[in-house]
């Protein structure tokens, strides 16, 4: 089994890299063994009745539980609503698991409880079954939350890691490398002169926008952990395609290009729960990016780069100074829970 010499398993292996990949793809694929798994998008896409569903489900560990712009709460909401319309559908119903650790105060699981609902609602999205497990205090850290849910996919629509295609315009809907920022300044009580708020945001409503002007868009994927380095390399082995970026288009806040500076980290690899990458024909680019700006959460949304059949599998950037560097999968996560 071709994992990295590690007896145990390391934080590195939920940091959305090539530890975690190695440990989805050599361990937990073969053990379950279904092909719908294999496709290792979002979220899968399932026929059942005549219906095209998207389903997803993910769990949240984040610490703090609080932070600028959001909570675990919300978080476990938005994130789902957000990995089922990366498959082109908008989220209906959720579950949420909670478990909680013994002495977690009351106040701290209502604070929660209430950030959850108020995001479903307004992504619309309806939470109608849940459980809650209580685990021995130090056998925990507060609270984590499960959440999955469902969607339908538009008539049409076919969105995959693997559409990506030679020629594909590369747009991203924001700044990057926000929320890990948040995370990091409350964690760690370090100030930047400013606040970093996350970018926690329902994207159901942006990529129904999208759709608007076309359904033909081959790829969407929300770039969290790992950053956008991940998904771009993710994106590329899935098709392969080669993705080159123009560097200086990719936009990267001032305030969070300075904390990485301070902290030497590099923001293409720093988690977003709020952006996403899209993957589109060049001929719906304009229309697809006109539709991005038009919406709240895509007013900074721009094109950073292209697909090409040169370096199939490999993403690359090219410099303000015109030379070109690779751009690789990291290793790990340079945060850890940041979701």
């Amino acid at each position: 089994m071709p994992l990295r010499d590690s007896p145990v398993v390391v934080m590195g292996h939920g940091g959305g890299g090539a530890l975690s990949a190695e440990l989805v793809e050599h361990l937990f694929v073969p053990a379950l063994g279904t092909p719908e798994l294999k496709a290792l998008g979002d979220s899968t896409v399932l026929s059942l009745g005549g219906a095209r569903l998207a389903f997803s489900t993910d769990s949240y560990v984040v610490r703090p539980m609080f932070f600028p712009g959001g909570s675990i709460g919300d978080l476990a909401v938005n994130g789902t609503v957000n990995d089922i319309a990366m498959s082109g559908a908008q989220a209906a119903y959720m579950s949420c698991g909670f478990i909680l650790e013994e002495g977690t105060p009351v106040e701290t699981v209502g604070r929660i409880a209430q950030a959850m609902g108020a995001a479903a609602r307004q992504a619309g999205v309806s939470i109608v079954t849940g459980d809650t497990k209580v685990v021995d205090a130090g056998h925990g850290d507060g609270v984590f939350v499960n959440t999955a849910g469902f969607g339908l996919v538009p008539e049409g629509v076919d969105i995959r890691p693997q559409n990506a295609r030679p020629g594909d315009v590369v747009i991203v809907s924001g700044d990057i490398g926000v929320h890990g920022v948040a995370i990091l300044s409350v964690r760690e009580g370090i100030e930047f002169g400013t606040q970093v708020r996350s970018d926690s945001a329902p994207l159901n409503g942006l990529v129904a926008a999208m759709l608007a002007a076309t359904p033909d868009i081959h790829t969407l994927r929300d770039p969290t952990r790992g950053g956008l380095a991940a998904t771009l390399n993710e994106i590329a082995s899935a098709s392969g395609v080669g993705i080159e970026v123009v560097e200086r288009s990719v936009p990267v806040p001032a305030e969070v290009a300075n904390a990485c500076g301070f902290l030497g980290l590099d923001p293409w690899y720093v988690a977003n729960e709020g952006k996403l990458v899209a993957f589109v024909p060049p001929e719906h680019a304009d229309a697809v990016l006109a539709a991005m700006q038009a919406h709240p959460y895509g007013t900074a949304a721009a094109v950073i780069g292209t697909c090409v059949e040169e370096h199939p599998g490999m993403v690359v950037a090219r410099t303000a100074f015109g030379a070109t560097r690779v751009v690789d999968l990291p290793l790990g996560e340079q945060l850890p829970r940041i979701c």
